[in-house]
């Protein structure tokens, strides 16, 4: 093995590293303090109430030899976030990596969202985000960590879908709170990413009452193998963007969702096939 392959690595190496991960019992974020773990941090992840799934993937961490803790807090109590952010701080030494994932959705026409449900979304996915942020880095900074901050957004903040108003609204939000991060942190070190995956695999999708018929149709606009994403496909780019591999990188907005927003309307299956020879006998979809 050279030393240019044997660096490759070490490039995603996170031990010493300690991670906090909000929304880590389930989906996307369940992924991502897994694969933390795997790759050397220690986790502490913030979730509702101390259920048996948070506790299993605590108990799964710990079994790879990392340290774990689970700190039961509903963020819509957006009041005692800094209070959150001081214990996990003081728990754990210090937090390296904030992995801000925890949102909810639910679907309803614009017209008939009440301000109190318009309230609730935006406490869990906008609000609790920036209070988590903002009382995680200036620790960061007053302690000299050179940390990460990574933001779950979704396409939905790019390009809207109907019923999610206040989803959409709050995941769109979500982008240009990363930039404005990124700006104000930079000097200290502190890099802000965020990444929008598309439809996922995951419990939250199932809730939704249309899933079935909304997927028929999402596949056939999507041109990378004409699928939903899996939670493993959003792992990935976590962890580079939480490690030194990503080591200048920041701001930055990495879209998961095989292509579905890089079309205006699906065109492809209207065309002749290609004319080029190595088409011939191939599908479109992978």
């Amino acid at each position: 093995m050279t030393s240019e392959s044997a660096a490759m690595p070490r490039r995603f190496e996170l031990a010493g590293r300690l991670a906090l991960v909000t929304g880590a019992s389930r989906g996307i974020g369940r992924g991502i303090a897994m694969a933390l773990a795997e790759h050397g941090a220690d986790v502490a992840m913030v979730d509702r109430s101390a259920t048996s799934q948070s506790e299993e993937v605590a108990g799964r961490i710990r079994a790879m030899g990392r340290k774990a803790w689970v700190f039961a807090y509903d963020l819509a109590a957006t009041s005692g976030l800094a209070d959150l952010a001081g214990r996990a701080w003081t728990t754990c030494g210090r937090i390296d990596l904030l992995v801000n994932n925890a949102g909810i959705g639910m679907l309803n026409r614009f017209s008939d969202i009440s301000l109190a449900e318009w309230r609730a979304v935006m406490a869990v996915n906008l609000d609790a985000v920036f209070i988590l942020s903002r009382e995680i880095c200036v620790r960061m900074i007053r302690d000299g960590v050179r940390g990460r901050v990574l933001i779950v957004s979704s396409v939905n903040g790019q390009v809207a879908s109907a019923g999610l108003a206040h989803y959409n609204a709050s995941k769109g939000a979500l982008v240009m709170l990363t930039k404005s991060l990124a700006v104000e942190l930079g000097p200290y070190g502190i890099n802000v990413n965020s990444i929008a995956p598309g439809n996922v695999n995951t419990s939250m999708a199932a809730d939704f009452p249309d899933l079935e018929p909304l997927t028929r149709r999402y596949l056939e606009h999507v041109p990378l193998g004409g699928r939903i994403a899996e939670i493993e496909d959003c792992v990935g780019p976590a962890i580079f963007l939480l490690s030194q591999a990503s080591a200048f990188i920041t701001g930055q907005h990495l879209v998961i969702d095989g292509g579905l927003t890089s079309q205006q309307l699906p065109r492809l299956d209207l065309m002749p096939p290609p004319k080029h020879p190595a088409f011939e006998g191939k599908a479109n979809r992978t």
